[in-house]
């Protein structure tokens, strides 16, 4: 090798430190950033995992179809209403109607998802059930919130979403506005 060889090789090799090095302090010069998710497409990723069947207490069979969510950032609340049918045990009778469910963002890191928690029923309407059968119903139909909201996530984050610059990212902190959710994301440490 050559002497002008062995510093063109030199000089070569420098850059390339020096460029590798560059990229690494870029993770921690990329700061927080906010992505901004609108309802709509919340709305689509939520439509994509219904209808969903839930047999309730062992007995009675619970299907929900047509999720409609709404933001309510005024109370820092989000709303899920959905149609239901319910179909009690030893009759061939179905019930149809509606629930409205609301409940509080969460962030979950392990699933990379947001979930609703804290949820409660606002209102059930059985069509062919009396007064008293619906609020019996709205016992039934807070386990059925629960068990939907545990496992059901409002928005999945997909992986692109999470890297930007070649930095990876996690989702830190949500923020609902009335027709989007924000979510800041902070370089993963």
């Amino acid at each position: 090798m050559t002497a002008t060889s062995k510093r063109s090789f030199l000089k070569t090799a420098s850059i390339a430190t020096l460029a590798c090095a560059m990229l690494a302090s870029c993770s921690t010069l990329i700061g927080p950033r906010d992505v901004t998710v609108p309802l709509a497409r919340m709305q689509q990723g939520l439509e994509r995992r219904f209808p969903i069947d839930k047999r309730v207490l062992s007995v009675i069979d619970v299907k929900v179809t047509n999720p409609q969510l709404s933001l309510q950032p005024e109370r820092e609340r989000v709303a899920l209403s959905v149609d239901a049918v319910v179909t009690p045990p030893f009759i061939r009778q179905h019930w149809r109607g509606t629930l409205a469910i609301s409940g509080r963002l969460r962030l979950d890191a392990q699933r990379n998802a947001v979930y609703l928690v804290d949820a409660s029923v606002d209102r059930v309407n059985i069509d062919g059930m009396d007064e008293a059968q619906q609020r019996q119903f709205a016992k039934v139909a807070s386990l059925v919130g629960d068990q939907l909201m545990h496992e059901t996530p409002i928005y999945t984050f997909k992986p692109e979403e999470l890297r930007y610059a070649g930095v990876q990212f996690v989702p830190t902190q949500l923020r609902t506005t009335a027709d989007a959710l924000v979510v800041t994301f902070e370089p993963a440490r």
